[in-house]
């Protein structure tokens, strides 16, 4: 395995900047996430590391050796693309040594190692299959062992599980996350799919036209995000106009039109007297009195789905998000006045979009 680093690299396609000055280090071993909205340029990156295209300024390394004059054949890494890309006309283990057939590996060995990546998707048992007689997520595991067979240096994933219906796309995250975790291959996984990226990755790269908007572990880019477009494409929010009046270690307190707030500082530096917006995410509101920051609202709509219940609450001009785990049997009905409150821990202040905020 090693690691990725990709340094200041830059692709144009005519006018078009598709990858604008990126830097990103990927450690050996790790499932690294290239999320965002389609155009970002993840793909374009994916394709560079992989050696389809060259970047037009900056460099690509596998650990220390740049990748510049390497050709796509020479550079040891598996790409799994999101149609499966299986030959039709050839059964399940055929497909997965075809990999090996182009290395000249001798066929006593070829066929130890295409059961070994067949057992480590769990599809040892369907080796003589076609690929038509395979379901999406069979399919997709056939795709993986044939990356994982020539025991690549790292694995590239675009997209994979696009074409998969929603209960395939959960069980292959765990699939692929398995998968990692036992082969401790190099993973530079490209997706659109929020969900995906906070489920299985080690860390993620947030991307907006073409330029990296924050890197982080999961956890931290959704509590923590670096501006109002990071906060807004990870998940649903909640975002509260206001002006910073003042500043207590890593608290603000924020002037809104739903009274004063206080919410820790985002990473950008923020001063008194700046335009800001306080991100509260919906399961951080609760009903009731009680909480640092707690103000009235009027009950819009409500959605019971059993397990949550998803609300729409109006205070100060304002539209609110809130979600309830475990909704009581009753609840107020469209209208009713409703106490709110949130915890300063889980807020946080970002710089107005016209000051800092997403491009």
């Amino acid at each position: 395995m090693v690691g990725i680093v990709i340094a200041n690299v830059s692709k144009r396609f005519g006018q078009t900047v598709a990858v604008d000055g990126v830097s990103l280090r990927i450690e050996r071993g790790e499932l690294f996430f290239l999320l965002g909205p389609s155009g970002c340029g993840k793909t374009t990156i994916l394709r560079m590391v992989a050696g389809f295209c060259e970047p037009d300024e900056g460099e690509i390394l596998f650990d220390d050796r740049p990748m510049g004059a390497v050709p796509a054949h020479r550079r040891n890494t598996a790409l799994v693309f999101q149609n499966y890309a299986l030959w039709p006309h050839m059964n399940v283990a055929a497909n997965v040594a075809y990999g090996l057939e182009e290395r000249k590996v001798p066929k006593g060995d070829r066929t130890r190692l295409v059961a070994r990546a067949l057992e480590r998707v769990r599809m040892g048992e369907l080796a003589h299959r076609m690929p038509n007689e395979l379901s999406g997520g069979q399919q997709q595991r056939v795709a993986l062992a044939r990356a994982l067979v020539i025991e690549p240096d790292a694995v590239l994933l675009d997209e994979p599980l696009s074409n998969l219906d929603a209960q395939l796309r959960l069980e292959m995250r765990h699939e692929i996350r398995r998968i990692h975790d036992e082969t401790g291959i190099t993973m530079l996984y490209v997706t659109h799919d929020q969900k995906e990226a906070l489920s299985m990755a080690d860390r993620v790269a947030v991307m907006s036209i073409g330029r990296v908007e924050q890197i982080g572990d999961p956890r931290s880019i959704y509590r923590t995000p670096a501006n109002r477009f990071v906060a807004s494409f990870i998940g649903e929010t909640n975002l509260i106009a206001g002006t910073l009046v003042s500043v207590e270690g890593e608290y603000g307190c924020v002037r809104t039109a739903l009274g004063e707030f206080r919410a820790r500082l985002g990473s950008a530096l923020t001063t008194p007297g700046s335009k800001v917006e306080c991100m509260v995410r919906p399961e951080c509101l609760h009903l009731g009195q009680g909480g640092d920051n707690a103000f009235r609202a009027t009950l819009a709509s409500s959605v019971y789905l059993g397990e949550v219940e998803q609300l729409v609450v109006e205070a100060g001009g304002l539209e609110l998000r809130a979600v309830t785990a475990n909704p009581s049997a009753s609840a107020p009905g469209g209208g009713a006045t409703v106490d709110v409150h949130f915890a300063s821990d889980d807020a946080i202040v970002l710089p107005a979009q016209s000051e800092g905020g997403s491009r």
